[in-house]
């Protein structure tokens, strides 16, 4: 089974470069399922029910959030329904869940998602905790974590902590992407983060005068997206009968 899991996708132009590249890494990788992490989707904060709904049209299989589940309200009214997942290490009293299963062929797949803790500024339940809990609660053949997290070293704790338990555990929220795929010593396949796709030559996906006059200044900014027309695509495409991750980097 060939999963390809695609880095945090922000606002318009990240959009755009999903309905630019996606049909060719589909036909170049041929993936049995697609994940996205879609917490930016929106103009940069949260989804909307327009946008996926677009997404299932792709053949995205499960979209992951983080730190800006909820910046579109409108999500409490669909996540229920919904193949998408916040992190599971919010409080059981935050609607929606923190991983689903989906069936390929005669084999489980679960994506489950998990936020760090180490400079997020959320007040959420400890993640290594919550992934020791939803083990025990599921019986599945593969298993994908999306660890959504500002520090490298929580993400690689993770991976570590989850080696041999988990088919993956990949990095996702800090939009650069890293050079470290791997393999763990029990088989987990790794990456500290995707990256990002949208805009390449904003500030994270942000409209980098914003941003730039945010450290000049020290105000605090409305932060917007950026429209700017050169696009990237970030992803990692992982093959559970190899056992080999690789990622995948377009940059216009």
């Amino acid at each position: 089974m060939k999963v390809l899991f695609i880095g945090d996708v922000f606002g318009t132009r990240g959009m755009e470069a999903l309905n630019k590249y996606l049909p060719e890494i589909k036909q170049e990788h041929k993936p049995n399922l697609i994940f996205v992490n879609g917490e930016n989707i929106d103009r940069g904060f949260g989804i909307s029910e327009k946008i996926y709904k677009e997404l299932m049209v792709m053949g995205v299989n499960a979209v992951t959030l983080g730190n800006h589940s909820f910046s579109k309200r409108e999500l409490v009214d669909f996540i229920d329904e919904s193949n998408i997942i916040r992190p599971a290490n919010y409080s059981d009293a935050v609607p929606g869940k923190g991983y689903i299963t989906v069936k390929y062929n005669t084999k489980l797949v679960t994506v489950i998602n998990l936020m760090g803790r180490i400079f997020m500024g959320d007040p959420l339940d400890n993640p290594f905790k919550r992934a020791d809990e939803i083990l025990e609660e599921i019986n599945s053949d593969f298993i994908f974590v999306d660890m959504h997290a500002e520090a490298t070293s929580e993400k690689i704790a993770m991976a570590h902590y989850l080696d041999g338990r988990v088919t993956a555990v990949v990095g996702t929220h800090t939009h650069v992407p890293t050079a470290d795929a791997m393999v763990f010593p029990k088989g987990t396949m790794y990456i500290s983060d995707i990256g990002m796709t949208g805009a390449k030559y904003g500030i994270l996906g942000a409209d980098k005068e914003i941003i730039i006059n945010k450290f000049l200044t020290g105000m605090p900014q409305r932060i917007k997206e950026s429209l700017a027309t050169e696009l990237q695509f970030n992803a990692v495409i992982m093959d559970t009968v190899l056992n080999k991750i690789k990622a995948i980097n377009i940059y216009e």
